[in-house]
Protein backbone atom coordinates (compact mmCIF):
# COMPACT_ATOMS: atom_id res chain seq x y z
CA UNK A 1 0.00 0.00 0.00
CA UNK A 2 2.85 2.36 0.92
CA UNK A 3 4.50 1.62 -2.41
CA UNK A 4 1.34 2.60 -4.25
CA UNK A 5 1.12 5.86 -2.29
CA UNK A 6 4.74 6.56 -3.05
CA UNK A 7 4.09 6.03 -6.76
CA UNK A 8 1.03 8.31 -6.67
CA UNK A 9 3.00 10.95 -4.82
CA UNK A 10 5.87 10.70 -7.30
CA UNK A 11 3.46 11.05 -10.23
CA UNK A 12 1.85 14.11 -8.65
CA UNK A 13 5.30 15.61 -8.04
CA UNK A 14 6.27 14.98 -11.68
CA UNK A 15 3.05 16.65 -12.88
CA UNK A 16 3.72 19.63 -10.61
CA UNK A 17 7.23 19.99 -12.04
CA UNK A 18 5.83 19.80 -15.58
CA UNK A 19 3.29 22.49 -14.76
CA UNK A 20 6.06 24.69 -13.35
CA UNK A 21 8.17 24.11 -16.45
CA UNK A 22 5.49 25.57 -18.73
CA UNK A 23 5.26 29.35 -18.95
CA UNK A 24 1.83 30.72 -19.88
CA UNK A 25 1.40 34.22 -21.29
CA UNK A 26 -1.71 36.21 -22.24
CA UNK A 27 -1.50 38.23 -25.47
CA UNK A 28 -4.00 41.02 -26.18
CA UNK A 29 -4.60 42.25 -29.74
CA UNK A 30 -7.19 44.85 -30.80
CA UNK A 31 -8.22 43.11 -34.00
CA UNK A 32 -10.84 40.51 -34.87
CA UNK A 33 -10.06 36.85 -35.55
CA UNK A 34 -10.74 37.25 -39.28
CA UNK A 35 -8.21 40.07 -39.72
CA UNK A 36 -4.96 38.98 -41.39
CA UNK A 37 -2.87 40.43 -38.55
CA UNK A 38 -4.68 38.23 -36.01
CA UNK A 39 -4.39 35.16 -38.22
CA UNK A 40 -0.66 35.85 -38.46
CA UNK A 41 -0.42 36.22 -34.66
CA UNK A 42 -2.15 32.88 -34.11
CA UNK A 43 0.26 31.11 -36.47
CA UNK A 44 3.17 32.82 -34.68
CA UNK A 45 1.87 31.56 -31.31
CA UNK A 46 1.54 28.00 -32.66
CA UNK A 47 5.12 28.17 -33.98
CA UNK A 48 6.40 29.34 -30.58
CA UNK A 49 4.65 26.51 -28.76
CA UNK A 50 6.02 23.89 -31.19
CA UNK A 51 9.57 25.28 -31.21
CA UNK A 52 9.68 25.54 -27.41
CA UNK A 53 8.42 21.99 -26.98
CA UNK A 54 5.35 23.34 -25.22
CA UNK A 55 7.39 25.20 -22.59
CA UNK A 56 5.98 28.56 -23.68
CA UNK A 57 2.22 28.73 -24.24
CA UNK A 58 0.62 32.01 -25.37
CA UNK A 59 -3.14 32.63 -25.16
CA UNK A 60 -4.33 35.17 -27.76
CA UNK A 61 -7.15 37.52 -26.68
CA UNK A 62 -8.45 39.09 -29.89
CA UNK A 63 -10.79 42.01 -30.61
CA UNK A 64 -9.76 44.01 -27.53
CA UNK A 65 -11.41 41.39 -25.31
CA UNK A 66 -8.72 41.39 -22.60
CA UNK A 67 -7.37 44.96 -22.84
CA UNK A 68 -8.70 47.83 -24.95
CA UNK A 69 -6.41 49.23 -27.64
CA UNK A 70 -5.54 52.56 -25.92
CA UNK A 71 -4.40 50.64 -22.81
CA UNK A 72 -2.28 47.93 -24.43
CA UNK A 73 1.04 49.80 -24.54
CA UNK A 74 0.87 50.60 -20.82
CA UNK A 75 -0.23 47.05 -19.95
CA UNK A 76 2.75 45.39 -21.64
CA UNK A 77 5.20 48.06 -20.44
CA UNK A 78 4.22 47.51 -16.80
CA UNK A 79 4.20 43.72 -17.10
CA UNK A 80 0.44 43.34 -16.68
CA UNK A 81 0.85 41.17 -19.78
CA UNK A 82 4.16 39.92 -21.19
CA UNK A 83 3.38 40.15 -24.90
CA UNK A 84 0.98 42.23 -27.01
CA UNK A 85 0.13 43.62 -30.45
CA UNK A 86 -0.92 47.19 -31.18
CA UNK A 87 -1.02 49.80 -33.95
CA UNK A 88 2.10 51.93 -33.52
CA UNK A 89 0.44 55.19 -34.57
CA UNK A 90 -2.24 54.66 -31.90
CA UNK A 91 0.42 56.09 -29.57
CA UNK A 92 1.82 58.76 -31.88
CA UNK A 93 0.88 61.53 -29.45
CA UNK A 94 3.16 59.90 -26.86
CA UNK A 95 6.10 59.51 -29.23
CA UNK A 96 6.49 60.90 -32.78
CA UNK A 97 8.66 57.91 -33.74
CA UNK A 98 5.58 55.72 -33.29
CA UNK A 99 3.65 57.69 -35.95
CA UNK A 100 6.48 57.92 -38.48
CA UNK A 101 4.81 55.38 -40.76
CA UNK A 102 1.75 57.66 -40.96
CA UNK A 103 3.66 60.37 -42.82
CA UNK A 104 1.70 60.65 -46.09
CA UNK A 105 3.41 60.30 -49.48
CA UNK A 106 6.86 59.80 -47.94
CA UNK A 107 7.06 56.02 -48.44
CA UNK A 108 4.16 55.17 -50.75
CA UNK A 109 3.81 51.50 -51.69
CA UNK A 110 4.95 48.26 -50.06
CA UNK A 111 8.58 48.28 -51.21
CA UNK A 112 9.25 51.86 -50.02
CA UNK A 113 7.31 51.06 -46.81
CA UNK A 114 9.59 48.09 -46.15
CA UNK A 115 12.70 50.25 -46.71
CA UNK A 116 11.20 52.89 -44.42
CA UNK A 117 10.72 50.24 -41.72
CA UNK A 118 14.38 49.23 -41.98
CA UNK A 119 15.37 52.86 -41.35
CA UNK A 120 12.81 53.25 -38.56
CA UNK A 121 13.57 49.97 -36.80
CA UNK A 122 16.76 50.90 -34.85
CA UNK A 123 15.16 54.11 -33.52
CA UNK A 124 11.89 52.31 -32.79
CA UNK A 125 13.70 49.54 -30.88
CA UNK A 126 15.52 52.17 -28.79
CA UNK A 127 12.27 53.99 -27.92
CA UNK A 128 10.51 50.73 -27.05
CA UNK A 129 13.50 49.68 -24.91
CA UNK A 130 13.09 52.87 -22.87
CA UNK A 131 9.62 51.55 -21.96
CA UNK A 132 10.96 48.14 -20.98
CA UNK A 133 9.91 46.53 -24.28
CA UNK A 134 11.59 44.43 -26.97
CA UNK A 135 10.28 44.53 -30.54
CA UNK A 136 9.59 41.05 -31.88
CA UNK A 137 8.18 41.98 -35.29
CA UNK A 138 6.15 44.58 -37.16
CA UNK A 139 3.75 44.19 -40.10
CA UNK A 140 2.25 46.85 -42.37
CA UNK A 141 -1.37 47.37 -43.27
CA UNK A 142 -2.36 47.80 -46.93
CA UNK A 143 -1.69 51.27 -48.36
CA UNK A 144 -4.07 54.13 -47.64
CA UNK A 145 -6.08 55.49 -50.57
CA UNK A 146 -8.64 58.25 -51.09
CA UNK A 147 -12.37 57.58 -51.57
CA UNK A 148 -14.68 60.14 -53.19
CA UNK A 149 -18.28 60.24 -54.38
CA UNK A 150 -17.42 62.15 -57.56
CA UNK A 151 -14.27 61.60 -59.66
CA UNK A 152 -11.50 64.14 -59.08
CA UNK A 153 -10.35 66.34 -61.96
CA UNK A 154 -7.54 67.47 -59.68
CA UNK A 155 -6.58 67.54 -56.00
CA UNK A 156 -8.23 70.98 -55.84
CA UNK A 157 -11.63 69.21 -56.04
CA UNK A 158 -11.12 68.11 -52.43
CA UNK A 159 -11.27 71.72 -51.23
CA UNK A 160 -14.30 72.34 -49.05
CA UNK A 161 -15.21 68.66 -48.70
CA UNK A 162 -15.87 67.07 -45.32
CA UNK A 163 -13.05 64.56 -45.14
CA UNK A 164 -13.10 61.57 -42.78
CA UNK A 165 -9.90 61.28 -40.73
CA UNK A 166 -8.76 59.03 -37.87
CA UNK A 167 -5.47 60.44 -36.55
CA UNK A 168 -3.66 63.78 -36.08
CA UNK A 169 -1.60 63.28 -39.24
CA UNK A 170 -4.61 62.35 -41.41
CA UNK A 171 -6.42 65.42 -40.03
CA UNK A 172 -3.45 67.59 -41.00
CA UNK A 173 -3.48 66.00 -44.45
CA UNK A 174 -7.14 66.96 -44.89
CA UNK A 175 -6.42 70.56 -43.80
CA UNK A 176 -3.55 70.93 -46.28
CA UNK A 177 -5.79 69.56 -49.05
CA UNK A 178 -8.28 72.32 -48.22
CA UNK A 179 -10.80 69.87 -46.79
CA UNK A 180 -12.55 69.90 -43.43
CA UNK A 181 -11.24 67.04 -41.24
CA UNK A 182 -13.99 65.03 -39.55
CA UNK A 183 -13.15 62.23 -37.12
CA UNK A 184 -15.36 59.20 -37.78
CA UNK A 185 -14.96 55.66 -36.42
CA UNK A 186 -15.08 52.86 -39.01
CA UNK A 187 -18.55 51.49 -38.03
CA UNK A 188 -20.09 54.96 -38.54
CA UNK A 189 -18.59 55.61 -41.98
CA UNK A 190 -21.55 54.36 -44.13
CA UNK A 191 -24.14 56.46 -42.28
CA UNK A 192 -21.94 59.58 -42.31
CA UNK A 193 -21.58 59.31 -46.09
CA UNK A 194 -25.31 58.60 -46.50
CA UNK A 195 -26.27 61.74 -44.55
CA UNK A 196 -23.69 63.95 -46.31
CA UNK A 197 -21.71 64.46 -43.09
CA UNK A 198 -18.61 63.39 -45.03
CA UNK A 199 -17.88 63.31 -48.77
CA UNK A 200 -14.38 61.81 -48.88
CA UNK A 201 -12.03 59.75 -46.75
CA UNK A 202 -8.57 58.21 -46.65
CA UNK A 203 -8.24 54.57 -45.65
CA UNK A 204 -7.15 51.25 -47.13
CA UNK A 205 -9.03 49.16 -49.68
CA UNK A 206 -9.30 46.56 -46.90
CA UNK A 207 -11.35 48.96 -44.76
CA UNK A 208 -13.26 49.90 -47.92
CA UNK A 209 -14.40 46.32 -48.36
CA UNK A 210 -15.27 45.87 -44.69
CA UNK A 211 -17.52 48.98 -44.81
CA UNK A 212 -18.93 48.11 -48.29
CA UNK A 213 -17.70 51.44 -49.65
CA UNK A 214 -19.40 50.83 -53.01
CA UNK A 215 -22.75 51.52 -51.32
CA UNK A 216 -21.83 55.17 -50.67
CA UNK A 217 -18.89 56.14 -52.94
CA UNK A 218 -17.88 55.24 -56.48
CA UNK A 219 -14.20 56.26 -56.75
CA UNK A 220 -11.03 54.97 -55.11
CA UNK A 221 -7.65 56.62 -55.71
CA UNK A 222 -4.94 54.05 -55.14
CA UNK A 223 -2.37 56.45 -53.67
CA UNK A 224 -0.81 53.99 -51.19
CA UNK A 225 -0.15 57.22 -49.28
CA UNK A 226 1.33 55.37 -46.32
CA UNK A 227 1.37 51.96 -44.65
CA UNK A 228 0.59 52.04 -40.91
CA UNK A 229 2.21 49.18 -38.99
CA UNK A 230 1.26 46.93 -36.12
CA UNK A 231 3.99 45.98 -33.65
CA UNK A 232 4.26 42.79 -31.62
CA UNK A 233 6.34 43.48 -28.51
CA UNK A 234 7.41 41.59 -25.43
CA UNK A 235 8.09 42.88 -21.92
CA UNK A 236 11.89 42.69 -21.69
CA UNK A 237 11.93 41.45 -18.10
CA UNK A 238 9.46 38.74 -19.03
CA UNK A 239 11.65 37.79 -22.00
CA UNK A 240 14.76 37.55 -19.81
CA UNK A 241 12.96 35.25 -17.38
CA UNK A 242 12.53 32.68 -20.14
CA UNK A 243 15.07 29.95 -20.77
CA UNK A 244 17.41 30.33 -23.74
CA UNK A 245 15.47 27.78 -25.80
CA UNK A 246 12.17 29.62 -25.29
CA UNK A 247 13.80 32.96 -26.13
CA UNK A 248 15.20 31.46 -29.31
CA UNK A 249 11.80 29.96 -30.21
CA UNK A 250 10.16 33.37 -29.72
CA UNK A 251 12.66 35.26 -31.86
CA UNK A 252 12.75 32.72 -34.68
CA UNK A 253 8.94 32.50 -34.84
CA UNK A 254 8.82 36.32 -34.86
CA UNK A 255 11.21 36.57 -37.82
CA UNK A 256 9.02 34.13 -39.76
CA UNK A 257 5.83 35.98 -38.75
CA UNK A 258 7.20 39.31 -39.95
CA UNK A 259 8.03 37.97 -43.40
CA UNK A 260 4.70 36.11 -43.64
CA UNK A 261 2.73 39.13 -42.40
CA UNK A 262 4.05 41.49 -45.07
CA UNK A 263 3.09 38.96 -47.75
CA UNK A 264 -0.38 38.59 -46.21
CA UNK A 265 -0.78 42.38 -46.31
CA UNK A 266 0.01 42.44 -50.04
CA UNK A 267 -2.51 39.64 -50.65
CA UNK A 268 -5.13 41.48 -48.58
CA UNK A 269 -4.64 44.66 -50.60
CA UNK A 270 -4.98 42.85 -53.93
CA UNK A 271 -8.10 40.96 -52.80
CA UNK A 272 -9.67 44.16 -51.50
CA UNK A 273 -8.89 46.14 -54.66
CA UNK A 274 -10.44 43.35 -56.75
CA UNK A 275 -13.55 43.35 -54.54
CA UNK A 276 -14.01 47.12 -54.85
CA UNK A 277 -13.83 46.84 -58.64
CA UNK A 278 -16.12 43.80 -58.71
CA UNK A 279 -18.76 45.79 -56.83
CA UNK A 280 -18.78 48.62 -59.35
CA UNK A 281 -16.22 51.06 -58.00
CA UNK A 282 -13.74 52.78 -60.30
CA UNK A 283 -10.14 52.42 -59.19
CA UNK A 284 -7.87 55.27 -60.26
CA UNK A 285 -4.12 55.63 -60.30
CA UNK A 286 -3.33 59.31 -59.59
CA UNK A 287 -1.96 61.20 -62.60
CA UNK A 288 1.34 63.09 -62.46
CA UNK A 289 -0.30 66.39 -61.47
CA UNK A 290 -2.06 64.68 -58.53
CA UNK A 291 1.14 62.91 -57.48
CA UNK A 292 2.97 66.23 -57.50
CA UNK A 293 0.26 67.93 -55.43
CA UNK A 294 0.17 65.05 -52.94
CA UNK A 295 3.97 65.07 -52.66
CA UNK A 296 3.92 68.79 -51.84
CA UNK A 297 1.44 68.16 -49.00
CA UNK A 298 3.55 65.22 -47.80
CA UNK A 299 6.65 67.42 -47.69
CA UNK A 300 4.82 69.98 -45.55
CA UNK A 301 3.66 67.35 -43.05
CA UNK A 302 7.13 65.82 -42.98
CA UNK A 303 8.66 69.21 -42.22
CA UNK A 304 6.25 69.69 -39.30
CA UNK A 305 6.89 66.17 -38.01
CA UNK A 306 10.66 66.62 -38.10
CA UNK A 307 10.35 69.56 -35.71
CA UNK A 308 8.64 67.22 -33.22
CA UNK A 309 10.87 64.21 -33.83
CA UNK A 310 14.18 66.11 -33.69
CA UNK A 311 17.58 64.62 -34.65
CA UNK A 312 16.32 61.02 -34.48
CA UNK A 313 13.56 61.85 -36.95
CA UNK A 314 16.11 63.43 -39.27
CA UNK A 315 18.33 60.36 -38.92
CA UNK A 316 15.38 58.10 -39.79
CA UNK A 317 14.41 60.04 -42.94
CA UNK A 318 18.02 60.43 -44.04
CA UNK A 319 18.58 56.68 -43.58
CA UNK A 320 15.45 55.87 -45.60
CA UNK A 321 16.26 58.25 -48.45
CA UNK A 322 19.88 57.17 -48.69
CA UNK A 323 18.83 53.53 -48.74
CA UNK A 324 21.02 52.68 -45.72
Amino acid sequence: MLGKRTLIGAAAFTLALAAQAQTKWDMPTPYSDGEFHTRNVRTFVEDVQKASGGKLAIQVHSNGSLIKHPDILRAVSTGQVNIAEFLLSQFGNEDPIFEADNLPFVAAGFDPAWRFYQAQKPVLEKHLASRGLTLLYSVAWPGQGIYTKEPLKSVADLKGTKFRTYSPLTARLAELLGASPTVVQVPDVPQMFATGAIQAMITSSATGTSTKAWEFVKNYYNTSAFHPKNAVVVNTRGLMRLGKDEQKALREAAATAEKRGWELAKEREKEANDMLAKNGMTLHDPDNAMKSAFAKVGDQILSEWLKKAGPEGEQLIKGYRSGK
